[in-house]
């Protein structure tokens, strides 16, 4: 395999500028003084063209924008009705390191999608470097979802999250194994979580055919290999 060399690689400033012109379309004039939203949008148009390998997804892209925006303010709402000690939603975008990781996965999921997996690493490395929380551009993740505290959460690339789902700090959505890694790419490697689910901390949930039902609650330190049923509370003291 060759590596790119600098000047081939897209630039680190302009992939950050692009996530805080993103950020000013989903929160206009609350990071910065922004310009109306078709200026902004503009802008992030022509960095995209930039940093990307294959600008035909630039539409695609764009009109991506007004689907994330929507899908922050579904989190947003969640993060306040489950945290009774949040304040406000201005306290929770400024300063809820589960939110910053979630807003900085969304953008890097719409890149992982077009294959600019380069990209889409380097954007969600952003937010892990800041929060601990590591969640794959790859996985795929519904609305209204919570983290909350958040240090040391891993989601794999594979994972597939439902809405409406809580997750604790230190939580493992893994997969079970990685015996000869490089032919498992392109499988379900890790879990599949539906709709309404609550994992508490230091839970770890291994493999691509384990699947968390609807309505599950996973209590803490709690070690999954098998699929858990809807409506069930598994603890460590139960026994699948």
């Amino acid at each position: 395999m060759k590596l790119k060399t600098f000047n081939e690689l897209p630039n680190q400033k302009d992939i950050k500028e692009i996530v805080k012109l993103i950020r000013d379309y989903a929160f206009p004039n609350f990071f910065r003084e922004s310009p109306n939203k078709d200026i902004v949008k503009k802008n992030i148009a022509k960095l995209y063209m930039n940093i990307v390998t294959n600008d035909s997804y630039l539409l695609d892209f764009i009109e991506q924008l007004d689907d994330i925006t929507l899908s922050l303010q579904k989190d947003l709402e969640f993060f306040y009705q489950s945290d009774p000690a949040s304040k406000s939603y201005d306290e929770i975008v400024l300063t809820y390191p589960g939110f910053r990781a979630i807003f900085h996965y969304r953008i890097a999921h719409i890149f992982y999608n077009q294959n600019e997996y380069l990209i889409a690493r380097t954007i969600s490395e952003f937010a892990h470097s800041k929060t601990g929380i590591d969640i794959h551009p790859g996985a795929t993740i519904g609305d209204y979802f919570f983290i909350d505290h958040g240090t040391g959460i891993v989601i794999g690339e594979t994972t597939v999250i439902g809405h409406h789902v809580k997750i604790y700090q230190g939580v493992t959505l893994g997969a079970l194994s990685l015996t000869n890694g490089r032919s498992l790419e392109g499988l379900k490697r890790h879990p599949t979580v539906c709709d309404y689910v609550t994992i508490y901390a230091n839970a770890s949930i291994f493999g691509g055919n384990t699947v968390i039902g609807e309505n599950a609650i996973i209590g803490a330190n709690c070690i999954v290999l098998e699929s858990v049923e809807e409506n069930k509370r598994l603890t460590l003291n139960n026994d699948m």
